[in-house]
């Protein structure tokens, strides 16, 4: 790709709905240009048998909008998008690895670094507690050591590895399954914002795509594409989160799973996949030493600092765990009066050390 005509052509097919990323590179191997893709006729698809009909019908109705494709490629720089070809040097090199990478990417912020390692953090949507602290905490931990966080912008696990990855001032990028100009959910606009600034926000779906169901699959191969590893939180046993384990399985990556009880849902997925092979993520030094085996990189978890606090309060903490207990039990278990304990939890609170969940429920924070 070495002009901005070839990337105007390209731009233009994008834009037609019923063509994938097979398709794409299908017929720019036949053709050798985007620009002599579009100057085939449509008998001549079909004698050559590369696309479908249906293809092809909407391949012709969208040659009738390629000025108006090309005013809008023109205008996508003064909205801080870029748009990139796989045939330029700043494609991300993880990307051309995969099976049907995207032809061209678009992206507001910046790319994954090459050099740099990366994780996907990736779970259920309607995750507990306990999986989004353990996501939140994982994705800060590592990237205060430089690993680079990856994941989809969705609700529940996604969202809460984007978040501790920013906390530690580290760099995350949301793979979309929508136009680069939409957010979705909107509940995570925030952090869609934020990681512009420290990351970046990627789709291969054109401006004011909406977030429909098939998009999603097609996403999450990026976001494994994209990663060296995956971290897999929560999931249920049939969800995105295996599809994405999967796929990072075909390209070779490898798999982490957070184990959970037998009886809960939401851990049917990560104890299959543990099952199956993957590696147990008992702590963010499971991920490291990883990276620090294959990759000859030395990355150290920063010791915590050590918390000072009195002695009721360490009783009233002991009594905790990630799994939220109420109020009644933590008074049985600590053996301190309800006066003793509310005055603790309150404190431990205040430290940052504990989360109340919901009304007289505390759990650790990690």
């Amino acid at each position: 790709m070495d002009n901005h005509e070839e990337k105007e052509y390209l731009y233009w097919l994008c834009h037609v709905s019923a063509l994938g990323a097979v398709s794409i590179r299908k017929l720019h191997e036949y053709t050798g240009s985007y620009k002599k893709i579009y100057n085939i006729e449509g008998k001549e698809l079909q004698q050559l048998g590369l696309l479908k009909q249906s293809q092809i019908t909407a391949f012709e109705e969208s040659k009738l909008k390629r000025d108006v494709y090309r005013r809008e490629l023109e205008e996508l720089e003064y909205q801080g998008i870029r748009f990139i070809t796989s045939g330029e040097s700043g494609y991300p090199k993880r990307l051309l690895e995969i099976y049907g990478y995207p032809a061209g990417i678009f992206f507001k912020g910046r790319l994954p670094e090459e050099e740099r390692p990366s994780a996907a953090v990736i779970g259920a949507r309607n995750c507990t507690n306990y999986g989004r602290q353990m996501a939140t905490y994982l994705a800060r931990e590592l990237s205060q050591v430089g690993v680079q966080i990856i994941s989809g912008l969705a609700s529940g696990i996604d969202g809460a590895g984007h978040k501790g990855a920013l906390e530690a001032g580290g760099d995350t990028y949301g793979i979309l399954g929508c136009g680069i100009n939409i957010c979705y959910p909107r509940e995570n606009y925030g952090l869609f914002e934020q990681m512009q600034g420290k990351g970046g926000v990627i789709t291969e779906f054109v401006p004011d795509e909406a977030p429909r169901p098939r998009n999603f699959p097609m996403r999450n191969r990026i976001i494994s594409g994209l990663s060296d590893v995956i971290l897999v939180i929560e999931a249920r046993e049939k969800s995105g989160s295996l599809i994405t384990a999967n796929l990072g399985l075909e390209q070779g990556k490898e798999i982490f799973a957070l184990p959970g009880r037998v009886t809960d849902p939401l851990s049917t997925g990560c104890n299959q996949l543990i099952s199956d092979g993957a590696a147990v993520i008992l702590d963010p030094d499971s991920v490291l030493e990883y990276f620090k085996l294959q990759h000859g990189k030395i990355l150290r978890v920063h010791e915590k600092n050590k918390n000072g606090l009195a002695k009721k309060e360490k009783m009233v903490y002991s009594c905790l765990d990630l799994q939220p207990k109420n109020l009644e039990e933590i008074v049985s278990i600590s053996g301190l009066s309800v006066s003793e304990c509310m005055s603790a939890l309150l404190e431990l609170e205040f430290k940052g050390l504990i989360l109340q969940t919901s009304h007289q429920y505390y759990g650790k924070k990690l």
